[in-house]
């Protein structure tokens, strides 16, 4: 097979790609290791910048997301049992985020990719780069994960595979440095039939742990408790999840959180991490087989709709003019941005987990700071800027 560009990986970072390439011209072949059923039903969330929802409706491939999502102009920051609002819309001129789930994205890229004739080869195994220091580098893979070897000759490739995919590592080890930070804690996230308890997300900062009030549709609603990284789902009953998530948003205004049937929960770990450089030779990285972002900040899909318009610029200037100036620059100004949003991430994510290791002192600071946030203008523009995304930077 021959191609333009070779995408690894069919999530919001390759098929973004793939479309941005397509309405330039440009040909593409994504290949993926999930099927097409496993990428479209593995349920995650998704809040996404104003830039984002842009970009979808500039691609065409807005209209569902436009009539369903749910356009949020504040969150609630709540501490010492008192919810403080941020007012996102009036700080930052008139913007908001949209809560729409990010496997809602991948079902809307999809189908517009295929009916725009674009290749994704779903359920490939045995995936594999090669020549990617030259000018035809080469994706192999097996179709359904068996049979002979198949090969994708290409003028780039597009590492968009995730933080365990094959696309980072080759770039070789002497090459890339990699930063990353272990939070001593998790998010156990459930999916509940119930009505929204709050019209905004809540972010609570509790003594027994944070807790976080999102949600998914007027019928489903999606909440998180801070639990221990190493803890095991088991441990964890309905009624002790409740229980922790009545206590951890309890506020002295008479909030009443309201139950449903949980049908789905699960703890993940959080962390940071930052890949640099971004691309080597023929192969750029994209979204989480770059950098990892906690979820407190809700920037990681967003970021990989960042590196991705970048790299579909670099990408347009060299098949219409050949220069390559713009892809040179492709680290350089993705991870500017990147840094950016790690920043955001972990000021959210510390200011609002109850750190155990923490002495009495660090504590304080922390209820500090969050007083400062939502007393102070300044502080809360900061803030909102960041939730709601910063201009993006070419």
């Amino acid at each position: 097979m021959r191609t333009q560009v070779g995408i690894i990986g069919a999530g919001p970072a390759g098929l973004l790609l793939s479309h941005l390439l397509y309405l330039q011209g440009i040909d593409s072949i994504i290949i993926e290791s999930r099927t097409r059923e496993e990428i479209e039903g593995t349920i995650r969330a998704g809040v996404l910048e104003q830039g984002t929802v842009d970009l979808m409706n500039q691609m065409g491939v807005g209209a569902r997301l436009m009539k369903e999502g749910l356009f949020h102009e504040g969150i609630e920051l709540r501490f010492n049992g008192i919810g403080h609002r941020i007012n996102m819309h009036e700080l930052t001129g008139g913007k908001h985020v949209t809560v729409y789930p990010q496997h809602e994205v991948i079902k809307d890229l999809v189908e517009a990719r295929l009916k725009t004739g674009g290749q994704i080869h779903f359920h490939v195994g045995d995936v594999s780069l090669h020549d990617v220091d030259t000018a035809s580098p080469k994706i192999r893979f097996r179709w359904d994960k068996e049979g002979d070897i198949q090969e994708i000759v290409c003028d780039y490739i597009a590492g968009c595979d995730g933080f365990h995919g094959p696309s980072r590592p080759a770039i070789p080890q002497s090459v890339r440095k990699e930063y990353q930070k272990i939070y001593p804690f998790g998010w156990l996230g459930i999916l509940t039939e119930a009505p929204p308890s709050a019209p905004e997300l809540i972010y609570a900062n509790h003594d027994r742990g944070f807790a976080l009030l999102s949600t998914r549709n007027p019928q489903v609603q999606r909440l998180y408790i801070q639990v221990d990284a190493a803890d095991n789902i088991v441990n964890w009953s309905d009624d002790r999840i409740w229980t922790e998530l009545h206590t951890r948003l309890e506020s002295k205004d008479g909030f009443k959180l309201i139950e449903g049937p949980i049908f789905q929960k699960g703890i993940i770990s959080m962390k940071s991490f930052v890949c640099d450089p971004m691309q080597y030779g023929r192969l750029f990285l994209a979204g989480d087989a770059a950098h990892i972002v906690p979820p407190t900040g809700a920037k990681g899909l967003n970021l990989a709709a960042a590196d991705v318009q970048v790299l579909a610029r670099g990408l347009e200037a060299f098949y219409k003019t050949g220069k390559t100036e713009m892809l040179e620059r492709y680290t350089e100004v993705c991870l500017r941005r990147v840094w950016k949003a790690e920043r955001f991430s972990w000021f959210m994510t510390t200011m609002l987990h109850r750190n155990h290791q923490h002495t009495p002192f660090e504590h304080r600071i922390q209820l500090a700071e969050l007083d400062y946030v939502t007393s102070s203008r300044a502080a809360s523009i900061s803030l909102a800027e960041n939730y709601v995304g910063l201009p993006m930077e070419f």
